[in-house]
């Protein structure tokens, strides 16, 4: 199997297992992968990209060292997916807006996955609506998948606001 930025933490622990202890090494984040739940479901859609965002770590030191536990050649090279991280507050981030504040951590923390809930609550927003997620990570699955829907998202301190913004027809 081929580990690089594009590979799903869940088919690259079923190809090698002991690469596990090596995420809980990098990570206490990685810490939910024991969690089946997780495991079965954030896991396989999970990127390595996604997952060194999360743990806040370079995602090409992240493939390389993933690389040289499972005993594979480095790779010289690899580019993101291209996608922008805003830093600052974004514009749109009106606080008066935030109509949905949800707080996954008691979910995870018993063991469930909160990702249907997440995008349940997504879809009742109503145009330029904001939704306030609270995580103890930066949930970037979710993240992705509801920017391939359309909303845009910022993420700071354990926060994640996610708008949907107004069709705009041309």
């Amino acid at each position: 199997m081929e580990i690089n930025l594009q590979t799903k933490i869940g088919a690259m622990l079923e190809a090698y297992p002991g690469l596990e202890a090596v995420l809980l090494h990098i990570s206490p984040h990685f810490a939910k992968l024991k969690n089946p739940v997780l495991r079965r479901t954030v896991a396989k859609v999970a990127t390595l990209q996604q997952a060194a965002q999360m743990a806040g770590i370079e995602p090409g030191v992240m493939v390389q060292m993933m690389r040289n536990a499972a005993g594979l050649s480095e790779i010289a090279s690899e580019t993101t997916d291209g996608q922008e991280i805003a830093t600052s507050r974004p514009s749109w981030l009106d606080e008066s807006n935030i109509a949905v504040r949800y707080d996954a951590n008691p979910v995870i923390d018993s063991g469930g996955s909160p990702m249907q809930e997440i995008i349940k609550l997504a879809n009742t927003l109503k145009d330029n609506e904001i939704m306030e997620l609270t995580t103890s990570f930066k949930p970037a699955p979710i993240i992705d998948l509801l920017q391939s829907k359309g909303f845009e998202s910022w993420h700071h301190e354990g926060k994640t606001y996610f708008i949907k913004f107004k069709a705009v027809k041309i």
